[in-house]
């Protein structure tokens, strides 16, 4: 596990009622993973622009936060990604959407397509805020993954930063591995027993994958392993919300193509209606 993933947070800004909110979160962040923090503003520079941004940043700026700010005009998606590939940022936070007499919150098309295509990690915020609201419980996919393992690294890691106490490890699990229909009490038993198979296997899989993290990030946590039977994505996306999780950690998704599109994967259910605050590991 890398001791220390991210060493560079990048965030889009522009003058919009949350400005001040989004750097406040995006600095405090910054400072509490200890790492330099890069403004991306899509437009022309100008000596007024900078002065709000800076008077914005004045309390961090006094704390020694190193603090870059990017002018540069052009298409927000170009610009943005361009700008995280040159300042080599590993993490970008975008803001989500809420929807009209709604508490209900989405990714634009800008963020969704940022997100689609970025090769660093992605922080989407639902409500930034001026003053801190801790972090008190974190979820985080633990399915069957390739990129699994160091997404629950990464989650010990923010939790350790952020002084987290509570982490849900989520194994999904599509119904189809029941295999087994249920017509009358001795179906619905072997039903039962192959769940609970399951069950144990995937927590044993997920249990191997925290003896390798560091005990200095797993010691003062309350650890906890879910698996849940349903259609990824739409199912942890559900279980983050019903557990009132103030941060979803999920994998990036893998490259799509032409049928991903046609029908949405997993993290596609989580942009479409996000849960909670949501951060994708790439």
């Amino acid at each position: 596990m890398p001791l220390k993933p991210f060493k560079t947070i990048g965030i889009g800004v522009t003058f919009s009622p949350n400005l001040k909110a989004n750097i406040y979160e995006a600095a405090r962040l910054s400072q509490m993973l200890n790492t330099r923090l890069v403004l991306v503003h899509v437009g022309d520079k100008s000596l007024e622009k900078e002065s709000k941004f800076k008077a914005i940043l004045k309390p961090f700026l006094e704390n020694n936060l190193e603090v870059e700010i990017v002018f540069k005009s052009g298409d927000p998606v170009n610009v943005i990604l361009s700008t995280a590939e040159n300042k080599r940022i590993d993490l970008l936070i975008l803001g989500a959407l809420q929807r009209e007499n709604f508490l209900k919150y989405y990714v634009g098309s800008i963020a969704r397509q940022i997100t689609r295509k970025a090769k660093c990690s992605i922080l989407l915020l639902i409500k930034p805020s001026i003053e801190r609201i801790p972090c008190q419980h974190i979820v985080v996919n633990g399915l069957k993954d390739p990129k699994t393992k160091e997404t629950i690294a990464a989650a010990f890691y923010v939790a350790n930063a952020l002084d987290v106490n509570k982490i849900t490890i989520v194994e999904e699990v599509s119904k189809n591995e029941l295999d087994v229909k249920v017509e009358d009490d001795k179906s619905l038993r072997m039903a039962n027993i192959v769940k609970e198979r399951i069950k144990l296997r995937e927590n044993a899989r997920v249990k191997a994958i925290i003896e390798d993290i560091p005990e200095t990030y797993t010691k003062d946590v309350k650890i906890k392993s879910q698996p849940i039977f349903g259609k990824k994505g739409y199912s942890i996306g559900h279980y983050a919300q019903i557990a009132r999780a103030d941060l979803l950690i999920m994998n990036s998704p893998s490259k799509m193509n032409f049928w991903d599109r046609l029908f949405p994967h997993d993290i596609e259910h989580i942009l479409t209606e996000l849960p909670t605050d949501v951060l994708i590991i790439q």
